[in-house]
């Protein structure tokens, strides 16, 4: 693990205690997100950055779920949550970046609000496309970038601040960088204002 995300994955850590707490305030909201693109998977399914394991009861009944996460803390947040009354997910500790997996694994991969932090994102995109089988479907509720000439350049200003105190990105191109990782069959869907989006993508391969 290089010096970038060992940074990220302290910070991660560091923030676990409070994390839940932190983001209360967008759940009242996030919720129904969670349960839209949680309903979209199927089959034997890998989540990424997993994190406290907020979206894990909204899984449908009979999928196969293996949940990663880099930040140990985190991790050990969700298995103390959900492991017990779940025993169709397992728990691994692992970097996106590096995917300890076989090709052609997983017949979903689903992320949320990850890939705002992951170091090396494209890197991190071609690991889900190599993991995911040929066909599959990749599901994202991810926050980017506007569009706006006024609130692009602000979060372009801003996006320190949240670097620093626990490691997220506010000003990522998610959809260019699924570009950059092979990805095109990608449908983008706005959840609120042009920043919090819905995209499902069909790994063509």
């Amino acid at each position: 693990m290089n010096d970038r995300t060992e940074k990220i994955k302290r910070r991660y850590n560091r923030v676990s205690v409070f994390y839940d707490l932190m983001e209360k305030p967008m759940e009242a909201f996030a919720a129904k997100w969670r349960e839209e693109i949680t309903r979209e998977v199927y089959g034997k399914v890998l989540e990424v950055g997993v994190g406290t394991g907020k979206n894990i009861p909204f899984y449908p009944k009979g999928i196969e779920l293996t949940a990663i996460d880099f930040s140990t803390k985190m991790l050990e947040k969700a298995r103390a949550k959900f492991e017990k009354n779940y025993p169709n997910v397992t728990f691994r500790e692992m970097d996106v970046q590096h995917l300890e997996f076989e090709d052609n694994t997983f017949d979903c991969v689903l992320t949320s609000c990850v890939f705002c932090s992951v170091p090396y994102p494209v890197q991190g995109l071609k690991e889900i496309r190599r993991a995911c089988k040929p066909g599959g479907k990749i599901v994202m509720l991810e926050h980017v970038r506007s569009s706006g000439k006024v609130l692009g350049p602000l979060m372009d200003l801003l996006n320190p601040l949240p670097l620093y105190l626990y490691g997220a990105n506010i000003n990522r191109d998610t959809i260019g960088n699924l570009k950059q990782a092979g990805f095109a069959n990608i449908h983008v869907a706005d959840l609120w204002s042009d920043i919090f989006k819905k995209i499902i993508i069909i790994n063509d391969k």
